[in-house]
């Protein structure tokens, strides 16, 4: 258990080196799914951003996080994935 605030520093620095590889892994996906698109209609798709913020308010209260923290996060985070995906489409045609 940390005991002073550089502990607790370095136990945020390795839970976000842990965030880090789990985004790289989640844009790998995003990627892969970017491939199965063919229109910008597709790549927002915005009935799925809705269900995924859904289920991740729905993870956040559960595990005890904080709801507006982690919605604001998974919004950002979304909307630059969605970005990724553009530039993907974009590079196919």
């Amino acid at each position: 258990m940390p005991i002073n605030l550089t502990d607790v520093r370095q136990k945020i620095d390795a839970i976000d080196k842990q965030m880090f590889g789990l985004m790289a892994r989640r844009g790998e996906y995003v990627k892969l799914a970017a491939k199965f698109k063919t229109t910008e209609a597709e790549v927002a798709a915005p009935d799925r951003v809705a269900i995924v913020i859904e289920k991740v308010k729905k993870i956040a209260t559960e595990s005890g996080a904080d709801v507006v923290v982690v919605e604001q996060v998974y919004r950002k985070m979304i909307a630059e994935f969605i970005e990724l995906e553009r530039r993907e489409l974009k590079e196919r045609h």
